[in-house]
């Protein structure tokens, strides 16, 4: 495979550029700054400088490449529409046009279970359930308009896949923890509901390793749920991954009502107001980890081989050894 990937820099993209390295398939990857150019690199890829605002540029990019990895998007828990907008609908179609024009054969999406939060219970959900007309909030909505122009453009000779992994997580995490951390040194972080429900997760290895059977055997036009295997309580995981990094997050919680009331107040007022700063909720961050939220890998290991191979107690034990390692050289 000689393979093109946005988001190269990130965290899928960073575990998705050493994955092709092992295989030994030839990867560039799209870097919009030094830091970027320098951690493609050290990942074993070819960087290839510039963003997601040229087609032309991309194409370039793209020259000669018969696959197309897009995992790049806007994943903040907060930001105008407009940013959101920009970076994950203008930037996917800006993808999807230089990987026609420069005759890529396929292309693989990474998704997400988010695109599904339109308020309705998200309990065991597959394939089947429809993007929702509505959905709440800017990267759910953002993110499914994405999904349904990379499927659109679907065909005998440029094949389009997307996989929707939940919860990524891992050892290099950018995202979720940082936040999560931060959230529990400054006390605000609070369980909702003491957090007594069940989540799907998806380690990044078994993200990557899903992404890349998509783009091996996945079926033009399908979309594929990846998880770590069974459900787990969101409060012990999340528990047990800060615990991982020193970090206690306590018993206070609030009622998921109370949460929701908060969220769709803050919602209104730094979206129409353009408050500064960040609000204490979104109605968004409520519903993907206020309750529960389960989805079916069934597709995807019934089609694809999927086997979601690095089981979530390895996955914890590798970060509290790099987190000790760390602590280590600090002192």
């Amino acid at each position: 495979m000689r393979a093109f990937v946005t988001g190269g820099s990130g965290f899928v993209g960073r575990y998705l550029l050493a994955a092709l390295k092992s295989r030994g398939d030839q990867a560039r990857a799209l870097a919009r700054s030094p830091a970027a150019v320098a951690a493609v690199a050290a990942a074993g890829a070819e960087p290839f400088e510039g963003d997601l605002s040229d087609v032309g540029l991309l194409k370039a990019g793209m020259e000669g490449c018969d696959t197309v990895f897009h995992s790049a998007a806007l994943v903040k828990s907060w930001a105008p529409r407009s940013e959101y907008y920009e970076a994950n609908v203008r930037g996917t179609e800006r993808v999807l046009e230089a990987a026609r024009a420069a005759g890529v054969k396929r292309l693989v999406h990474v998704g997400t279970e988010a695109v599904l939060a339109d308020g309705s219970p998200m309990v065991k959900m597959d394939e089947t359930r429809p993007l929702p007309e509505r959905p709440i909030g800017d990267y759910p909505s953002t993110k499914g308009e994405a999904e349904r122009r990379v499927l659109s453009v679907n065909s005998a000779d440029f094949t389009t896949v997307v996989v929707r992994p939940r919860l990524i997580w891992g050892q290099g995490d950018t995202s979720v923890l940082p936040q999560l951390v931060d959230a529990v040194r400054s006390k605000r972080f609070k369980w909702i509901d003491q957090g007594r429900y069940l989540t799907s997760t998806c380690h990044v290895a078994n993200c990557v390793e899903g992404t890349l059977l998509a783009a091996d055997k996945g079926r033009g036009g399908q979309t594929y749920f990846l998880t770590d295997g069974e459900p787990v309580v969101f409060r012990d995981f999340i528990t047990a991954m800060l615990k991982t990094q020193g970090v206690d997050p306590g018993n206070s919680s609030i009622p998921y009502g109370l949460a929701a009331v908060v969220s769709m107040v803050s919602d209104l007022l730094w979206g129409t107001l353009g408050l500064p700063g960040r609000p204490p909720i979104s109605r968004t961050e409520v519903l993907l980890i206020g309750q529960e939220v389960t989805v079916s890998d069934a597709k995807a290991r019934d089609e694809l081989g999927y086997e979601a191979r690095l089981p979530r107690a390895l996955g914890l034990k590798e970060m509290e050894a790099a987190f000790q390692e760390r602590s280590s050289r600090a002192a």
